[in-house]
């Protein structure tokens, strides 16, 4: 049976509104030992039953709603409901035309709080954003296996000091594989009909966000012709999407000499000649800096900047970095350009993202006309009961006169 833990007047009413994530607080502290794994129930001070949770007692998240009803335990039929529908959504909603890369488990989307799987062509990566999942990752395991029979499925950990890791570039192993055979290194996928190079066993990431697939869908049919900045380019999938969309030249900027490289194959695995393309290393802020300097002009500039990097001349974080950013990218556009900004901060919502474009906008003796705005693919699904699933904003603004 599980254990029974009482949770304090605010954390019933998350509950109650519902919110999967159990603060620790006083209550918490009282709570009877337990380890990372345990199904408990949450109950009032009464001892009305509220929720079944998966504990986490040494994180700050002490615990993750999985049910509003009683589980007796985490066990295989449970599991497999959960993954049988997490499958039907994207089968029914996910416009996933010419793509085998996406999310197959939104985590606390997808009533599976603190866990992710994605899909990569042939195989599957968990993450597991809750240590409480440690414990059943063999039965998450065996289950994925039995409803989609994958070529492997993997596991990326997620390490703690994570900022200060993703500095030291992306050659350390952080993925390993749980069954099946191994994949490819560098393994081949698609997406939007593009190919991109990804690692499941190499870096914290595997160098393709799937979240942002849909933006670079809506990309597509705005560059044709055009001349393109994409800063923080990552491994460039931005930069393809635009090539092969007929952009005249595409500029991509990152700190990253690896990244770079990675970004040319990727540009060499869709036949599009990187030569005929810039490919820049360095500070974003420096090398714009030079590019105004140059009295270099763009029809469109796109930023999605991590929402921390440190460089050897500069350190950026969205909340006040962001509108810096802006106003130096703002010197490069042309009257009647794009400015598309992207932030996956979490907790920075909306509202107060488009006050750092606002401050930028006005820091640049400019004005920015809001056209668009988007979040995350129908694979990347949030309850409107957990507004921190909403992270992804992708703001589509046209420069005009202040």
């Amino acid at each position: 049976m599980p254990q029974r833990c009482i949770v304090g007047a605010e954390s019933v009413r998350m509950i109650e509104l519902g919110h999967p994530w159990i603060i620790a607080d006083a209550y918490t502290k009282k709570w009877p030992a337990g380890e990372a794994g345990d199904l408990v129930e949450l109950t009032d001070a009464s001892g009305r039953f509220l929720a079944s949770a998966l504990l986490d007692p040494k994180e700050r998240v002490v615990a993750r709603v999985l049910s509003r009803e009683r589980m007796q335990q985490l066990d295989r039929g449970w599991l497999k409901k959960r993954l049988q529908r997490a499958i039907a959504l994207r089968r029914d909603h996910a416009d996933l035309t010419e793509t085998n890369a996406y999310r197959l488990v939104n985590g606390e989307g997808d009533g599976l709080a603190g866990l992710t799987v994605d899909c990569y062509a042939d195989y599957l990566m968990v993450q597991i954003y809750c240590t409480g999942w440690r414990k059943h990752l063999k039965l998450v395991t065996q289950v994925l296996e039995e409803l989609l029979t994958p070529a492997g499925i993997y596991e990326k950990t997620r390490p703690q000091k994570t900022r200060e890791l993703e500095s030291e570039g992306d050659g350390k192993k952080y993925g390993r594989l749980l069954a099946g055979k191994a994949a490819p290194e560098p393994l081949l996928v698609m997406e939007n009909g593009l190919n991109f190079q990804v690692s499941l066993e190499y870096g914290l990431n595997t160098g393709l966000f799937l979240d942002q697939r849909n933006n670079r869908r809506d990309l597509v049919a705005r560059v044709k012709g055009k001349r393109l900045l994409n800063l923080f380019c990552y491994t460039g999938a931005f930069s393809v999407a635009a090539a092969a969309a007929g952009a005249s030249l595409v500029t991509s900027v990152d700190a990253s000499p690896s990244y770079m490289d990675v970004a040319r194959a990727n540009f060499n695995a869709n036949r599009l000649n990187p030569r005929r393309h810039e490919f820049v290393i360095g500070d974003c802020f420096s090398v714009l800096e030079e590019m105004a300097r140059q009295q270099k002009s763009y029809d469109i500039i796109l930023m999605d900047p991590p929402s921390f990097s440190t460089t050897s001349k500069s350190r950026f974080t969205t909340r006040g970095g962001t509108s810096d950013l802006v106003a130096a990218a703002l010197k490069l556009l042309k009257e009647g350009g794009l400015l598309i900004a992207s932030s996956n901060h979490q907790k920075v919502d909306l509202a107060e993202y488009l006050k750092e474009l606002r401050r930028g906008a006005l820091q640049a003796g400019s004005s920015l006309q809001v056209i668009s705005l988007a979040g995350q693919p129908e694979d990347f699904p949030y309850t409107v009961t957990f507004p921190e699933g909403r992270y992804l904003k992708y703001a589509i603004c046209v420069k005009c006169a202040a």
